[in-house]
């Protein structure tokens, strides 16, 4: 039965109209006027070529867009796309744009998509990010195929990097969640993927929606539970992706959705993670990494400033969160000069999981603790930098491969440190 409930009356009568498809490609939006153009022709495009006999649709769950993003994509049509090499159209393409009940958030826009599926019995899914830059329509097949071809339940991307690009994401939610849950996804948090008919009707199940993590962090948490059902993953290379510009203001906002996300999830997930030893590979469809050293300006200085501001005005924060051997280690290199600072990979490691095991615990407010995260991961980041500016491509990838397992060789400290007393 579908979680009707986050559906307008609107939005109902026209997916009632569409009837049951095949596929269903959704396109979370707000206020994407400026870059949501190609995007819908590429999706488009994508669909016609490869799936030019099934029965699809182009879903857009905007959260009030005030700039006309609706219109431009509820006026698509096949004929913007009919002019393309290898377009055919055997069925009607439709394309349809409404708005969804509540304010603008991630996760009532992933709840619409994955409701909308189910009512109509979507075989194969996808989510495609309004703010791709540079969106080609060969992404559609490589998310949908290998779940259409009943290969896989979930389907996370790959992209090619610049290697000062996703530093996040390589110093933290790839090697721990690889740790973790003991596969090898690259991109634990995406803003492509695709997903089974039946996986969507699984999430929808999940006791999350009513809390902040259903809310923020759905399309990480899609990837935490399929990870911890034992779903049938795959990752695919989709190559370059351009982002719109984001703000050094926006690293706490991330870490919110993202690493809050990683560290809900332990709780619920406990029984099954905490037995876990190593990591798999993943089936995967084409390279497994791709960075790209074009000369890129990074202002190593502000980060290694803010951890040093950072541990001096939160030690009375960490001294609830941390151990007193780790605290003293950060303040001890929080003391060292610019030129011989550098925060190892084992106490980065150690550091990532205290603040995990205090999450669970909960000390002090678990947002706080996401906050008081974020200056000590610059003083990783600044290192990270540092170690990789002059290095090849495998040289880059061979420093990633060696912080996984640590955190994997490292991951007892984890779990003595959540069942201990502090």
């Amino acid at each position: 039965m579908a979680d009707e409930s986050v559906l307008t009356d609107e939005f109902l009568r026209q997916l009632i109209n569409v009837g049951e498809v095949d596929i269903l490609v959704g396109l979370p939006t707000h206020n994407n006027a400026k870059t949501v153009g190609p995007v819908v022709q590429a999706i488009q495009a994508g669909l016609l070529r490869n799936f030019p006999r099934e029965r699809a649709v182009i879903l857009n769950a905007d959260g009030g867009s005030r700039d006309g993003t609706s219109e431009l994509i509820a006026a698509a049509a096949i004929s913007d796309v009919r002019h393309m090499a290898n377009v055919r159209a055997l069925r009607t393409l439709p394309c349809i744009s409404a708005q969804y009940a509540g304010t603008p958030e991630t996760g009532l826009a992933l709840r619409t998509i994955l409701a909308a599926a189910e009512l109509l019995r979507a075989r194969a899914c996808a989510v495609i990010s309004p703010e791709s830059v540079n969106p080609e329509p060969a992404w559609v097949e490589r998310l949908l195929r290998p779940i259409y071809s009943d290969q896989a339940d979930f389907v996370t991307p790959m992209y090619r990097r610049h290697k000062f690009e996703g530093l996040l994401m390589r110093n933290l939610l790839y090697p721990m969640t690889r740790a973790i849950y003991g596969k090898r996804v690259r991109e634990p948090y995406a803003s492509e993927f695709g997903f089974s008919g039946g996986l969507a009707t699984q999430f929808l199940k999940q006791d999350v929606w009513n809390h902040e993590v259903g809310r923020t962090g759905a399309e990480m948490l899609l990837t935490l539970v399929s990870l911890a059902s034992g779903c049938r993953v795959h990752q695919t290379f989709l190559g370059t992706k351009a982002h719109v510009e984001r703000s050094a203001r926006d690293l706490v906002p991330a870490m919110r959705q993202t690493v809050g996300t990683l560290f809900w999830s332990l709780d619920t997930y406990y029984p099954g993670w905490s037995t876990v030893v190593q990591s798999q590979p993943i089936s995967t469809v084409g390279c497994e990494h791709d960075t790209t050293l074009e000369p890129v300006r990074v202002n190593r200085k502000r980060m290694y400033d803010m951890f040093r501001s950072g541990v001096g005005e939160l030690s009375p924060v960490f001294s609830s969160i941390l151990s007193e051997p780790t605290l003293a280690e950060l303040q001890k290199i929080a003391s060292q000069p610019e030129d011989d600072f550098r925060y190892p990979a084992e106490l980065w490691v150690k550091t990532a999981y205290e603040f995990a095991a205090s999450y669970h615990k909960s000390p002090i407010s678990r947002d706080h603790i996401i906050q008081a995260l974020a200056p000590l991961y610059r003083g990783r980041m600044f290192t990270f930098l540092l170690e990789t500016k002059d290095a090849s491509a495998e040289e880059v990838e061979s420093e990633v491969e060696s912080l996984c397992q640590e955190f994997e060789r490292l991951k007892p400290y984890l779990l003595n440190n959540w069942n201990s007393g502090k």
